[in-house]
């Protein structure tokens, strides 16, 4: 896109037409006592070399700990061709794709995430992506309201074991659109979603399911029996998922007798690295059927006149492209540079790849959890299998040790008191492929010292 400035008399000029005499007129309307006066608090301007200084300076203070958290971000390798091909200039910049006559590469990128990540999921169709996992729920819940149109109580049933911010921005998104979010216990041996806790609702109308799988813990839910359960009363199946452990499990695609309805995730482990909080990008696919209830856009591949192959934005049910009453969603977008990235790191690990990374996080985790469990105070929570990450529960609070533990340079997990309380002093681990054997051991053996010294106090 060109940037073309605005002459001086360029903006005399439409100052003119809109009749005022200056850019300040354009914002008389905030009130005086809302202006900031002068920015005092702002230090002086630095030189491009200071600048350039300053941010290496404040780059070494982060360091390079040992990351063990997860939890939803996680510290995967990225070939260093994916960010090498997607801070070209040509993508790096890229805007919305709204001309597709001026947008084909970017047309055509979307298009082959769409292709990779519906093959993933197992699942029909794909969207050009949404804003992150969590909010991709919170869509997932609004589109389950519209495609179950046999369902009018708009409930929505999400178990405890699900990721706990994504159940905190689906229902600040939805609930004031009426959507209920009703919350399902996990067993307290396994840390899973038994198809028994759901016989309370037999007979009720229930509009959807969330499953997410591995859930919150880790732990691999039965998500043949509580697809089948959802379909045979009526209720539609939202699936939340990692998309690196989708190259070894079943794909939602092919849950229970006939698949999960709508499937969701955050797209961050495909090539996107940890930076402070985001972005990231979340993903979404269904069912044929339902593409149409689908929210933001889809990139279809299509013949122009001449006959050559091309690319356009086939269904955009957003409020830029109708009239926002019928839009499916006025908040969704497409991570466009993140999709790039996850688009190339895709092809450049295929299948063999992808299913090398899941298998190597198992393997480190299985490690991990090996290693942490032979030191004193420290359990297991559940039994039963899992991925990339479990449940430690430990003989004292979690704070302090993880404190002591980053004094080492070691994240050493997320801290769960402050979500499940009932877990008592529980720790949620994870390790990828990135760490090492050596990097476990150092670990395992600062944990010791660190419980010990506790106990000693």
């Amino acid at each position: 896109m060109a940037f073309i400035p605005h002459t001086p008399a360029d903006v005399r000029a439409m100052l003119e037409t809109i009749g005022v005499s200056s850019i300040e007129d354009l914002f008389d309307e905030i009130p005086a006592e809302l202006r900031v006066g002068s920015l005092d608090g702002i230090p002086p301007a630095l030189n491009e070399m200071q600048i350039g200084r300053l941010m290496s300076e404040r780059a070494r203070q982060d360091g390079q700990p040992l990351c063990f958290i997860g939890a939803g971000a996680y510290e995967h390798h990225i070939p260093a061709a994916v960010w090498a091909i997607t801070t070209r200039g040509e993508f790096y910049s890229a805007y919305t794709p709204y001309q597709a006559e001026a947008s084909q590469g970017t047309l055509q990128t979307i298009y082959e995430f769409q292709t990779m990540i519906a093959s993933l999921t197992g699942m029909a169709v794909a969207n050009a992506s949404l804003y992150d996992g969590a909010s991709a729920l919170a869509e997932a819940c609004l589109m389950a309201v519209r495609v179950n149109r046999k369902s009018r109580s708009q409930r929505i049933l999400v178990p405890r074991a699900v990721h706990p911010l994504y159940r905190r921005v689906a229902q600040v998104t939805a609930s004031n659109q009426g959507l209920q979010f009703e919350e399902l216990p996990f067993g307290a041996g396994d840390g899973r979603t038994a198809v028994e806790s759901l016989a309370p609702y037999d007979g009720q109308d229930i509009t959807a399911l969330v499953i997410q799988q591995p859930n919150f813990f880790g732990a691999l839910e039965d998500v043949d029996a509580l697809t089948d359960w959802a379909h045979a009363r009526g209720i539609t199946v939202i699936a939340v998922v990692n998309p690196i452990s989708l190259a070894l499990l079943k794909p939602p695609g092919q849950w229970g007798g006939s698949g999960a309805d709508i499937v969701v995730g955050e797209g961050q482990p495909l090539g996107v690295p940890l930076s402070s909080g985001g972005p990231y990008f979340g993903f979404m696919t269904t069912r044929m059927e339902y593409v149409r209830q689908m929210p933001g856009r889809i990139v279809g591949r299509t013949l122009d006149a001449a006959g050559n192959e091309g690319f356009t934005l086939t269904l955009q049910a957003r409020e830029q492209h109708i009239r926002r009453g019928k839009a499916t969603s006025n908040i969704c977008t497409n991570q466009g540079l993140m999709v790039t990235a996850a688009t190339i790191y895709m092809s450049l690990m295929g299948p063999k790849g992808l299913e090398r990374v899941a298998t190597a996080c198992h393997a480190r985790t299985r490690e991990l959890v090996a290693a942490l469990t032979r030191v004193k105070g420290v359990r297991r929570a559940f039994e039963g299998p899992y991925f990339h990450e479990t449940v430690l529960v430990l003989d004292r609070p979690v704070a302090p040790v993880l404190k002591a533990l980053a004094d080492r340079d070691i994240l050493g997990g997320l801290d769960l008191s402050g979500y499940y309380p009932d877990l008592g002093h529980a720790l949620l681990v994870c390790a990828t492929e990135t760490r090492t054997a050596d990097d476990i051991e150092r670990y395992a053996q600062a944990l010791g010292e660190v419980l010990k010294a506790a106990r000693a106090a």
